[in-house]
Parts: C-alpha cells; structure tokens; sequence
C-alpha cells in the first residue's frame, strides 16, 4: 500500500466546514473526511513548524527529540526514529515536495527524493498548491508501480493570506477600511504587526480596520487549498491508485486570529493554534469518528502500523489503529501536553474538559503566568478562572510539572529545555527591554 501524507501549514480545524465552520471553506476535504477515519480532538503537542514536523516524523515529544523552537543548533542526531527514514528501510520509495530541507536541519534524512518548488519563488511561501500538485503528479506519474511514500506540504493558509482575487471576497461584502471598525487596534504595538501594516497589508484595500477582513482572507486561502486538494485527489483516481494508497490529511499546527492580542500567527497555546484537522482514508478501514483526543506524537507509529510496519522502539506515540478499526473505544490519552519557545515561553496541560498554560517566563504580551479554561464553558479561552478555581489549577499545575520533570529524568536534562533553548522571535524584545543589544 502506498502512502501520501498531506500536510496543509498553518490549518485550525474549526475553519474547516466539516469541523463545523459556518462558512464552505472546505467542500473536497469534507467529501474526503465523509470517506475517511475522523479524529475530532487532534492536538498539536509543539508548535510552530519546526518542532511540530521534528515531532509527527520522530514520534517523539519535543523534550525527548529537542527541537522546541524554529531551527536548531545542530542537524537532528540520526539516533532519533525518522518516519521517512522507516518507510525506506521497509522498501518504499521515498519523496518529500516540501522546503524544510532549506532548514539544514536534517529533514532530508530518508527522503530519496526531495523536490523544493519554492526555490523559483521570491518568497518561499508564495508556492501554491497548484505548482505542489504539479510536481506531486509528475513524480507519481514517474513512480507510480513503486510502492511508495510521499509527504506533499501546502503553504496556502500561511501569512501573508493573498489568495487569487477570486477569493478574496467570497467571504466578506463589508467595508475593510471603515473608520468606526476598532477590531484591528493594538496590532501595531506588536513587531508583526508593523512589519503586516509596512509590507503584507500594502496590497490590501485600503488602510484595513476589520480584522474580519482578515479572516476572511485566511478562509479564501483555505478554499483556495482546498481546491487543490480536490484536484489531487481526483488524480489519484485517475491514475488507478486511490484503491491502494492509504492518504492522511494533517496540519502542523493551527492559526490566531486576533484574540488574546495575537494577529494572525501561530503562538499562543490555545486551541486556535493547538487543534488540527487529522483525517486518515485507509482502504481497507470504515470511515469513523474518534472522539478521544489524539497527538502529533501518535501520527509516525500509527502510518507505519497501516501498512504493517514495525514503529521503533524510541517512538512515544500510541499506535491508534486499534481504534480506527473499532477495536478499542475507551480513552487514548488522559491529557495532552503542548509547548512553544517563540514569542512566548510555555507550557500547557489539556484534559477533557480544561487547559492549564503555564509560563516560564515573562512575554511581549503581558499575560499570566499561570492560566486556566473550562473548555466547556468557555471554548474560545477567553475567561482565565485560575484564581476561580485555585485547587484545579494547583492539581493540574502538579501534574504538569511532574510530566516535564519525568521527561527531563529520560532523558539525562538537567534543565527545563524551553529555559535552556531560551525565546527565539522574542530575544529581540527582551533584550530591548533589558536595554541590551540583541545577541
């Protein structure tokens, strides 16, 4: 059985319509997920994409495989289990159409072919998905009576979200510069926001004051994507191979929009970012619905347990196709644990029904250092009940630092990794605010 691991950046789950969004974002990925095995609560365990990829090819947690953060110091240590590399040494041939190998970091490793059409691009993220499909189709064309596994990465949903004109008033009819619209304010304070403001929103209408504009964009960028997913998809019909190739559809993590003060980028520990869509259409396996909460870490040992291949020892991951077939309905993880080392340093512990975020250390925004959200009553984790609920936030707190300090244990740390790693996009603030000249 082939595999093709579709990953879209910069996805949220609830943006697409059969996560439940009110707005058709995303009809070829609802008519795939109708056919395919549906996990509603997929969570990312790090984020931004360097550590979420370091995590779905390793599964591994970032405090296991040590990529907590954008770049790395060091080429990934080729002790640490790779999924491509896996895939290879089990006979499939092996293709990547991706630009993380720009990194240096090592994700070329198990890859036999590794296709970067962004290198024609000015701005690598300005690769569609049409020029993605292009060369997806050509290299399957080329192998397609090998058995085979190839990783394709979308870029559309990504800032800055321009979509082809076509798309970007299918979701919005307001006014995008109307003065009396405040939702917008505060977004230069941040540097992202400036440098939106000086080069992104230039090609805008107007000086925009409605975020919703914004989000609409994102949302035409989705649709955009989506069509391309259709498209691929179709080829693969085509070609004969839709029969005998085992598809998955995944998001290195989510998006902001313009709550908790963040514009429109991936940092924060909230849903918006953690929640991805996970979609896995297996030949052989009914379409389903998983309600337990599942983790990036588990994606590697349950591809390689799809087509009959033994995971390695070192990955951490749960091997979730007993649960896709129907075998198991009870409980897949308790609570699940995320982190970030970009503009923010946290941590976070989820449960079924609450998230605890715990900072390390003091951040561009402000916020507590300690947050807790009843999800059920406050799904967009606007209301922070910490001080509300003091015995849940200890107890939750406890749990989580007991977590941390077990992976530290495995693996021979002698320091928190997010402190040791230290801020990365936030270096430059806290070292203006120190009044030093940044490193």
């Amino acid at each position: 059985m082939n595999v093709i691991l579709m990953m879209i950046d910069t996805l949220r789950a609830d943006h697409l319509s059969c996560y439940g969004y009110h707005r058709p974002t995303s009809p070829n990925i609802d008519a795939f997920a109708a056919r395919s095995v549906f996990f509603e609560r997929h969570f990312a365990t790090s984020i931004p994409t360097h550590p979420a990829f370091t995590t779905l090819l390793s599964g591994q947690h970032a405090i296991t495989h040590g990529v907590v953060a954008h770049g790395a110091p060091q080429p990934l240590p080729r002790t640490i289990p790779w999924l491509p590399a896996v895939f290879q040494k089990g006979g499939y041939t092996t293709c990547a159409i991706d630009n993380l190998a720009q990194t240096r970091m090592g994700f070329l490793r198990g890859f036999e072919f590794y296709i970067d059409p962004s290198q024609r691009q000015t701005l690598s993220l300005t690769c569609d998905n049409r020029e993605i499909n292009r060369r997806a189709v050509q290299w399957i064309e080329a192998h397609r009576r090998d058995r085979f596994f190839l990783m394709m990465h979308y870029w559309d949903p990504h800032t800055p979200y321009m979509p082809p004109p076509p798309y970007r008033r299918l979701f919005y009819s307001g006014d995008p510069s109307d003065p009396e619209n405040p939702t917008l304010e505060g977004m230069e304070r941040h540097p992202l926001g400036r440098m939106w403001r000086e080069t992104w929103f230039r090609g805008l209408e107007g000086h925009v004051t409605d975020a919703e504009y914004i989000v609409a964009l994102y949302d035409g960028e989705i649709r955009y994507c989506d069509e391309g997913v259709g498209a691929f998809l179709d080829t693969l019909d085509r070609l004969g191979l839709a029969d005998d190739t085992l598809v998955v559809l995944l998001s290195d993590h989510g998006e902001m929009m313009y709550r908790h003060g963040i514009f429109f980028d991936h940092h924060g520990l909230y849903d918006g970012n953690l929640h991805v869509p996970f979609l896995v259409r297996h030949p052989g396996i009914a379409a389903r619905r998983i309600t337990s909460m599942t983790t990036h870490v588990d994606v590697a040992a349950t591809l390689l347990a799809c087509c009959g291949l033994e995971a390695p020892a070192e990955m951490e991951g749960e091997d979730l196709t007993p649960w896709m077939r129907g075998a198991r309905e009870d409980v897949t993880h308790e609570y699940v644990v995320s982190q970030e080392c970009t503009w923010q340093m946290k941590w976070s512990l989820r449960t079924d029904t609450h998230k605890f975020i715990l900072s390390r250390e003091e951040d561009f925004y402000g916020t507590p250092p300690r947050e807790l959200y009843d999800l059920r009553e406050d799904p967009d984790e606007l209301r922070n009940i910490v001080d509300h609920a003091p015995e849940l936030a200890c107890e939750l707190e406890a749990r989580l630092e007991a977590w941390i300090g077990d992976g530290m244990t495995r693996n021979g740390l002698e320091m928190d990794p997010l402190i040791a790693h230290g801020l990365t996009l936030g270096r430059a603030w806290k070292a203006e605010r120190a009044g030093q000249t940044p490193a």
